[in-house]
């Protein structure tokens, strides 16, 4: 089996931290988040991936390489300009000749995508289209269908007084490969406004697949830090903490015997944790960065290679790669781009976010 992940997207809603760091590689416990997709992809057998990019695609292409090292073999097709959803599978064409997997690349989820291939060769399905229930439908994709899941209509970000479903399209589908004919090629298309339709108009089958598990769009800081918290308490199945109060120290880090750390936390390897230092979880802290004495980070994730000042006070934010924020700063629900300096005493207001390698304070 092959799937095809987008994974070009410009990750707008998480900028500041995707101006240098392309949405599939933002760090969820330390982590590239796109290698959790693609090792849950692996545990199912599947074995051929196919990743459409086009923001910062050399990054990917540099952390991920052939696939090897993950037990895959990796394709990497370029969108010189936007396609849309459809469209940039229509532009993978070349790799694909029988059913394949579909999904946006920044959907974390514990879907069992065996149970869904197994589903849609059961009712000799065109297109199946997985299923989520949220509570708050009104930002999504609805989805209505009759008793035996065959698709009844379509309704992208409904008024509250549209809904009639909590169920939502959770960005993972298995197609045939006619389905293709259907997309014009070199064209932004989308599936959920145009393709889907289109082929119900034709009464081509098409069926959803409901589940309940663990389901995430990382889109924005706030879902970024709700699945680094996750995963640190023990929720999102096998990628997570077990028990979600403990506290990992990774090979090569230091940390003062006064320091005091609270799980559920995680620090990478060769960092330094200085005295009195207090870290209460969920938090992460990336590898190679030095935490001053005295600091206090609380529910915060930090990036690689940073430097928190003594007795700083960083509460509910993400501090990304390269940041040095000196003595006595404080952040308090901040988002924090690469290579930002902040001078000593400097405090970021609830919200602010900050553009990489800005200077904030005292020159």
């Amino acid at each position: 089996m092959k799937a095809v992940i987008l994974a070009g997207g410009l990750g707008t809603r998480l900028r500041p931290l995707t101006f240098n760091t392309p949405k599939a590689l933002v760090p969820v416990l330390n982590r590239p988040f796109l290698e959790y997709v693609l090792r849950s992809l692996e545990k199912h057998g599947i074995d051929e991936v196919i990743l459409t990019l086009s923001h910062l695609a050399p990054a990917i292409e540099a952390c991920f390489g052939d696939g090897r090292r993950l037990g895959l073999k990796i394709h990497y097709v370029m969108e010189n300009s936007p396609l849309g959803t459809a469209g940039a599978v229509k532009n993978s064409i070349e790799f694909i000749s029988d059913s394949f997997f579909v999904l946006n690349g920044d959907v974390f989820t514990d879907l069992d995508f065996s149970a869904l291939l197994a589903f849609h060769r059961q009712h000799k399905a065109r297109v199946t289209i997985a299923l989520i229930p949220v509570e708050n439908p009104t930002s999504y994709g609805l989805i209505e269908t009759d008793s035996r899941g065959c698709v009844r209509r379509f309704l992208e970000k409904p008024r509250p007084e549209e809904v009639t479903t909590n169920m939502i399209n959770a960005g993972a589908y298995i197609l045939e490969p006619e389905v293709l004919n259907s997309i014009p090629a070199g064209t932004e298309y989308s599936f959920e406004r145009q393709l889907f339709p289109v082929l119900l108009a034709h009464r081509e089958p098409v069926y959803a697949y409901a589940y309940a598990g663990y389901w995430i769009d990382i889109g924005s800081p706030e879902k970024y830090c709700q699945i680094n918290h996750d995963l640190l308490s023990g929720k999102g199945g096998q990628h997570g903490f077990p028990r979600g109060d403990e506290v990992i120290i990774e090979a090569g880090s230091q940390i003062h015997p006064t320091a005091s750390l609270i799980g559920p936390v995680l620090v990478g390897g060769n960092c330094h944790i200085g005295k009195g230092v207090t870290i209460t979880g969920p938090s992460v802290i990336g590898p190679r960065c030095r935490i001053e004495d005295g600091a206090t980070i609380i529910q915060s994730i930090i990036w690689q290679d940073v430097i928190i000042g003594s007795t700083c006070r960083v509460v509910s934010s993400i501090v990304a790669n390269g940041c040095r924020l000196q003595a006595g700063c404080e952040a308090n629900g901040a988002v924090i781009g690469d290579n930002v300096s902040m001078s000593r005493g400097y405090k970021l207001e609830p919200g602010m976010r900050v553009d990489p390698g800005e200077k904030r304070g005292r020159p």
